[in-house]
């Protein structure tokens, strides 16, 4: 993976070098200087999404108790959206649609919001090919996943309390 990452870095360096220099007057140090930075912030993105995740989690001023796993997952998926090779619509849009669907069927949001971020880890891991994306986001959903246990057990006995506002 590493050596296809700094092959491809490389060739993408070699193809946008000239337009960088004819269009933006940029010099060759330029180029190397923007190329290197853009390939150490998308670790450094994907640290921080999985950082605010836990954060948002188990925020430090609240005991460790409390947050919002789900919409922090939600905003994370959407830059890892923006940060995919390929079908970054796709990986975007796929679950937002099964979060609506499914809660517009069973009126649960604990299971629309396992249910997306479940289905959003298979379209990472399945349509782009960054691992250190599908697997900053399975983390994610992991964490999703594990903070919502009551509410598993309680989707499992049927006692899991439903919206009424969707109709």
């Amino acid at each position: 993976m590493i050596i296809n990452m700094c092959i491809g870095s490389a060739y993408a360096w070699s193809v946008f070098q000239n337009p960088l220099i004819s269009m933006f007057g940029w010099s060759t140090s330029d180029t190397s200087l923007a190329f290197t930075l853009s390939l150490s912030l998308v670790p450094v993105a994907i640290i921080a999404g999985v950082a605010t995740s836990l954060g948002h989690c188990y925020p430090l001023f609240a005991k460790f108790k409390g947050g919002k796993a789900v919409s922090t997952a939600a905003g994370y998926l959407l830059a890892l959206s923006f940060l995919s090779e390929t079908n970054g619509w796709i990986i975007g849009v796929i679950p937002i649609i099964v979060f609506f669907g499914l809660l517009k069927l069973f009126k649960m949001v604990s299971l629309a919001s396992i249910s997306a971020v479940t289905v959003a880890t298979i379209l990472l891991f399945t349509l782009q090919s960054n691992f250190m994306i599908s697997g900053s986001f399975a983390i994610v959903a992991a964490i999703v996943i594990a903070r919502h246990h009551e509410n598993i057990g309680r989707i499992m006995a049927g006692t899991e309390r439903k919206i009424k506002w969707m109709g």
